[in-house]
């Protein structure tokens, strides 16, 4: 196998003549030059998925503004047809409306409910409580670890 080296190429056979700290120098240096280029690799990925991401993202807005248009055009349609049915203009749009408002109120409780039930990182506060409690002690070297796992 060759190392390439900032200098050139080593064939096969030319680490034999060198020191320990020869080879642990290059084998830093390499390890350097495949840091940078998987770094630079992962910049160039996160380039084109941040694009990709805005683009969709856009597309999602633009859904969205669609959406709400047509979830008009449709509660104007339902208060028509209700008018159709026999109803006066003013209450058919007072019903749609209302129907609105217990769908908010019935999706507000719901969310209400739903975010009782998060935990709060529980398990991260506690880790970090225990750390800053290690970090106070001074974790001197006759104490026991505080990971023994």
């Amino acid at each position: 196998m060759t190392e390439v080296r900032p200098d050139g190429q080593y064939p096969n056979g030319q680490y034999d003549d060198k020191s320990l700290g020869e080879l642990v120098a290059i084998a830093t240096g390499s390890v350097s030059r495949l840091v940078k280029s998987e770094i630079e690799l992962a910049k160039l990925e996160l380039k084109g998925d941040a694009k990709k991401a805005a683009l969709g993202g856009t597309l999602f807005a633009v859904a969205g503004v669609i959406g709400g248009v047509v979830v008009i055009l449709l509660s104007i349609a339902a208060a028509y047809g209700l008018v159709a049915a026999g109803i006066w203009h003013w209450a058919a749009f007072l019903i749609v409306a209302g129907f609105y408002v217990l769908l908010a109120a019935v999706l507000i409780l719901i969310g209400l409910w739903r975010m009782k039930k998060m935990s709060g990182a529980k398990r991260s506060r506690q880790s970090v409580m225990e750390d800053f409690a290690m970090l106070r002690r001074g974790g001197g070297p006759d104490e026991t670890p505080a990971l023994t796992e």
